[in-house]
């Protein structure tokens, strides 16, 4: 229902929006730029000029009202009176943001060090934005979404398919307590439609008076993100929740996990560094799954490898060329290396004198129906055998789900078994298996989805949980909320609507040396983040 105002408005306006809408299609014309790159700029200019002058905002047209709330990320949506009240109210949290010392402000040149946005997080025909990397928000919050769909708008499920480059509707985050007038928005809309996937935020502070603006944008994942959070659900915070290193004369070893989507796009891009994450980390072992190379790749990328990480294992698809894959590079003794010291500064100041020797490599289940897509690799060492294992995804109309639950998931199960009468197994990678409710963001709409139907939990949890393997990661949090893959298709990274599809488990005689067990989602570069083990020896 239009708003009494706004309607004798449109009326009496509605000749001169005709003319300014055909002379802004010859302007565009004669420019030839896009409509997206010149709204930018005049946002900047109008937001300015609003907060000196907010009266100018009545004179505005409501399609003005509605270009401006787009370009500075308040939903577009309402009567003229809302439009304005939004803005007003953005310009006051823009004045507050910029008296605070800690605030967020944009074009300071004081702003601490900038990280990308990763591209999927990134909304079509917009340049690449630079975010603050923001000290860790001590108040926990959890998240909704107000979402933009341009299009027909349709709940759509999540499918965590192997490989999704599909654009998405943009999403803004909001934050409670928000102003009177924008809940009075936000009310109408709800009561609109029931079935529209919008809400308000909930802090547990409530100090914010903030629309379209999150301290926490640049570290999503410390916002609890579920549409149905439990009672002591909080999200997980690596920066809070991970215990203190330990000391370099402690006797432990440190495995990395990654689903890399594609080892060579992820080589490419710029916003990554193989050695950066080494530098970060000082893994001793890295595990790989999808690396999508095909066999006579594997000489170069082996010569690419940083130096002091030179065993590696590498087993890729035979059935399918460029898809699935896996490997296990791990570091040799670097104490040989001549020159060590510079090796060892350029790593971590407190890199460790170890090498992880592999004993012996077996490449697949040593069954020909499964292991023509290279979906797994183990190495034995001196203490444990390690597994690198990409589960098959059921598939589109869960096609493959019968092959998954009655072949593979028993026929991984029982090499598992047969491995841990000589010493203990670790199995890591993406196993394509949300467990838990507590591991999707939306459990009652994926019920039916590749990697969260009934078959699949039961079949992770018979075949695995009950034969003795220890998910490291939810033993060591149980009641915490974390994601380790978040689709394209939906964006899903930004606003933090995952699943955890990726673990550790390892077996019950070693799962009380496990000491860490943790997600690193701040590294981009992957529709998945990696994950990560301390185990002491």
């Amino acid at each position: 229902m239009r708003h009494p105002n706004l309607s004798a408005s449109l009326s009496t306006n509605s000749e001169r929006q005709k003319d300014k809408k055909l002379k802004g299609v010859d302007r565009t014309r004669e420019s030839g730029k896009s409509i997206v790159e010149d709204d930018s700029t005049d946002s900047c200019i109008g937001i300015e000029t609003i907060r000196s002058d907010p009266s100018r905002l009545d004179s505005m047209t409501v399609k003005e009202l509605r270009t401006l709330t787009r370009n500075v990320g308040i939903p577009g949506k309402g009567t003229k009176k809302d439009l304005i009240s939004a803005l007003k109210d953005y310009s006051i949290t823009l004045e507050n943001a910029s008296a605070g010392s800690n605030s967020l402000s944009e074009g300071s040149n004081t702003m601490p060090a900038a990280k990308p946005i990763q591209p999927e997080s990134l909304p079509s025909k917009r340049k690449p934005k630079f975010l603050p990397i923001e000290e860790d928000a001590e108040n926990m919050t959890t998240v909704s979404e107000i979402t933009e769909n341009k299009g027909k708008r349709s709940r759509r499920k999540q499918h965590p398919v192997e490989s999704t480059n599909e654009d998405y509707s943009s999403t803004v985050i909001t934050k409670k307590k928000m102003s009177a007038k924008a809940k009075k928005v936000q009310d109408t809309k709800r009561s609109r439609s029931s079935n529209e996937d919008s809400s308000i935020i909930q802090s547990d502070k409530g100090v914010m008076d903030q629309v379209g603006l999150s301290l926490n944008h640049a570290e999503p994942w410390t916002i609890l993100a579920h549409k149905k959070p439990q009672a002591g659900w909080i999200p997980y915070n690596p920066k809070t929740m991970r215990p203190p290193p330990l000391t370099p004369d402690t006797n432990f070893v440190k495995l990395t996990s990654w689903n890399v989507n594609g080892l060579r796009a992820l080589l490419k891009l710029e916003s990554f560094s193989a050695l950066q994450l080494a530098q970060k980390e000082d893994f001793d072992v890295l595990c790989l799954q999808e690396t999508k190379i095909q066999e006579k790749d594997v000489e170069e990328i082996k010569q690419s490898l940083i130096e002091g990480y030179d065993n590696s294992f590498w087993t890729c698809s035979v059935s399918k060329l460029g898809y699935s894959g896996t490997a296990i590079i791990s570091r040799h003794d670097m104490t040989q290396t001549s020159d060590w010291h510079a090796l060892c500064k350029q790593l971590s100041d407190s890199c460790r004198k170890v090498e992880i020797k592999p004993i012996s490599v077996k490449y697949g289940l040593g069954i020909p129906d499964h292991d023509g897509e290279g979906r797994l690799v183990t190495v034995e060492f001196d203490s444990f055998y390690l597994i690198s294992g990409y589960v098959p995804n059921s598939g589109d109309g869960l096609r493959r789900l019968t092959y998954r639950v009655k072949e593979w998931d028993p026929s991984l199960s029982n090499y598992m078994k047969d491995l841990e009468k000589c010493k203990p197994v670790i199995l890591t990678g993406d196993l394509n298996c949300a467990h838990q409710e507590i591991d999707i963001f939306n459990p009652a709409g994926n019920r039916r989805s590749a990697g969260f139907t009934d078959e699949e939990r039961q079949s992770f949890e018979s075949n695995f949980l009950l034969r003795g393997f220890v998910d490291t990661f939810r033993k060591q949090h149980p009641g915490v909320v974390a994601y380790t893959y978040w689709g394209y298709r939906h964006g899903g990274r930004k606003t933090n609507k995952g699943w955890r599809l990726d673990y550790f488990l390892v077996s019950e005689s070693i799962a009380d040396k496990v000491y860490d067990s943790y997600v690193l989602p701040d590294v981009i570069g992957s529709d998945h983040c990696p994950i990560g083990l301390i185990l002491k020896l």
